[in-house]
């Protein structure tokens, strides 16, 4: 259904990004930000499928500075080069090359120009920094690690946030989601829920963790959080 695309870096170079367009435009956008695995066949799958619900979806290749077009698979060997490059990724950096991503979706024909940010673990870390940083209508970040690092960045969010968290999350422990709560749980913009028993992971269908239950339920409030915000 899609196809990759290349973006500007307003810092220098170009980076893909897999496109995937909705039947029917003008639409809202979505930026798709991936786990720590990068922009893999997983990832394309859920962009597809945010755009057969009718948004313009990217999804950026997040390690291009790294090792361009490294998209991980769920295996062990996997798991070690996605985190060997999570090691090497620049923080800020990143969140201007999502930037970037945000600008290039509103500009993109076809979209109308209202962009919301999804992410999942790594991508819902930036998911959140985006909400606080960029101009943008929604985010929505799936069990966002080190969220809880980058709480002093909170006041600056200029968006409605919904946040999903995992019941059992060694990489987002208890703690951890209870710092955001009793930072921002209050907010009349911040929307946390949490689901007893799934997994980080729990949105990965098709391969573990992957709980149906908690993946339908978080799906159902993502698509009306976007809806109600990018419409």
């Amino acid at each position: 259904m899609g196809r990759e695309i290349e973006i500007k870096a307003a810092t220098g170079g170009v980076f893909a990004a897999y496109l995937s367009l909705p039947e029917t435009t003008p639409a809202p956008g979505i930026v798709l930000l991936p786990e720590v695995f990068n922009t893999n066949e997983h990832i394309r799958s859920v962009a597809d499928g945010y755009a057969a619900e009718g948004f313009c979806v990217i999804a950026p290749d997040v390690y291009w500075r790294q090792e361009a077009g490294c998209y991980l698979p769920y295996t062990d060997e996997g798991r070690a080069k996605a985190q060997s490059l999570r090691a090497d990724l620049d923080t800020d950096q990143f969140a201007d090359d999502l930037a970037d991503a945000i600008a290039a979706l509103g500009a993109l024909e076809g979209c109308t120009g209202k962009i919301g940010v999804m992410g999942f673990c790594l991508g819902g870390k930036f998911t959140y920094l985006s909400g606080t940083r960029h101009k943008i209508k929604a985010a929505v970040s799936y069990y966002g690690v080190q969220i809880d690092q980058h709480l002093d960045e909170a006041g600056n969010l200029n968006c409605p946030i919904l946040m999903h968290f995992a019941g059992d999350d060694p990489h987002v422990p208890a703690a951890a989601v209870e710092a955001i709560q009793a930072r921002m749980g209050t907010w009349e913009n911040v929307d946390i829920h949490v689901y007893p028993g799934a997994e980080h992971g729990f949105n990965r269908y098709g391969y573990p963790p992957y709980n149906e239950a908690a993946a339908s339920q978080a799906r159902a409030r993502t698509l009306r959080h976007f809806r109600d915000l990018l419409s």
